[in-house]
């Protein structure tokens, strides 16, 4: 009898893992027109290039003989691994992908595809960024996410509201600028 509870748990968190999954495939993924274009590059280069180049280093390595101690041969197995799963990862991303045309984009409050001027209050100073779909986030660029901490604070904020972000270095407190086009 213990037995047979175990292994209906197991199924059961089987089918959760399974179903999360499926959803997390389904979400869909907010991208600006030229974040869209950027994924198609990429996986174009991917095919392309970057395949044929992996291949090439394959052979070659093939060729010294004894594959068991070649390590160029590892590198470059690893590299077609990495290479195959971004790819995969990046059509994933293109099949449940909804563009965000940037010239409908409501400048009356803050949403995916606009550039914000934001006043940080306790630091005295003024920030831009440009609210961009969680796949094309990267802050060193200033796109920040719709789903992190602050683009969920600034997601229908208008000019002039002030807004608190809780983030894990404490509560951060911005004052919305403007809302412009991304460009």
């Amino acid at each position: 009898m213990i037995k047979r509870y175990k292994k209906s748990s197991e199924s059961i968190g089987w089918k959760i893992r399974k179903g999360v999954k499926r959803i997390m495939e389904e979400k869909k993924n907010l991208l600006t027109y030229a974040g869209l274009k950027a994924l198609e590059e990429e996986l174009h280069d991917l095919k392309v290039v970057k395949r044929k180049e992996v291949a090439g280093k394959i052979k070659e390595a093939r060729e010294q003989g004894d594959l068991s101690e070649n390590a160029e041969y590892d590198a470059a197995k690893d590299e077609q691994r990495d290479i195959e799963a971004r790819i995969e990862e990046i059509e994933k991303i293109l099949k449940n992908a909804e563009v965000v045309v940037e010239d409908e984009v409501d400048l009356e409050k803050i949403n995916v595809g606009c550039t914000v001027r934001l006043y940080d209050v306790e630091f005295d100073e003024e920030m831009e960024y440009k609210i961009v779909g969680s796949s094309e986030a990267n802050s060193l660029q200033g796109k920040i996410s719709n789903e992190s901490p602050v683009g969920k604070a600034l997601m229908g904020r208008k000019v002039g509201d002030s807004v608190e972000v809780e983030t894990q270095a404490g509560t951060i407190q911005y004052r919305v600028l403007g809302i412009q086009r991304s460009i």
